[in-house]
Formats: structure tokens, sequence, C-alpha cells
């Protein structure tokens, strides 16, 4: 059964998801086209044991889906809408001077 997350829980989800430069790589590269896990492997230069752990990762998220397509599953963003809030947030991380870090981040481990 589905229930539908706080808007806390969709944030830190999301935010979980793009803790991880892989799974950032992947949820771009699904932004432009769905695709399949060997050929995701393939175009992003990682295994497929460490594609399947991020790609179950961004399932758990609720950022991705399968499609079964005859005998393969393909992965595709779980909602369009995904793909906005990316190209936004790439647009409003583009603002930021790139010499610049936040100050915790030797500590708390951000930025």
């Amino acid at each position: 059964m589905l229930t539908v997350a706080s808007d806390i829980e969709v944030l830190a989800r999301f935010g979980r998801a793009l803790a991880d430069p892989i799974r950032c790589r992947i949820l771009l590269t699904l932004h432009d086209a769905p695709a399949y896990p060997a050929d995701l492997a393939d175009t992003l230069g990682v295994s497929r044991t460490r594609l399947s752990n991020h790609l179950a990762c961004l399932r758990d998220c609720g950022l991705v889906v399968t499609v079964p397509d005859g005998r393969r599953t393909r992965y595709e963003l779980a909602d369009t809408r995904l793909g906005h809030a990316l190209d936004d947030l790439r647009t409003a991380v583009v603002a930021v001077e790139t010499d610049r870090t936040c100050p915790d981040t030797e500590t708390k481990g951000c930025c």
C-alpha cells in the first residue's frame, strides 16, 4: 500500500538521493531518456553491482521506477516533474561562487 509522504520526508528522500555523485549522474542521465541498467553502467563507467545498489536507493526514495520491457527492465524518472526539479537545482547551484564553501565543510561534511 502506497502512502503519501510528508513534505519533510519528500525533501529528505530527494536530499539523500542527491547526496551521492553517482546517483546524481543516474538521475541526470534518466532525465535525458529512460535507460536499461547495463547501458547505464556502461555510460557512467561503474560496475553493474554498484549501479544496482544506487538504483535500489533511488527506487526506495521514490525517484525512479522500473518499467518491464519484454525480458528486460527499463528505468525512468518516477515523475516528469523531477526532471524540472533537477533543472531548477542545477541552475540555482550555478549561481553559487565556485571559490566559496560552507564554513562547516570540514566538521559537518556539507557543501
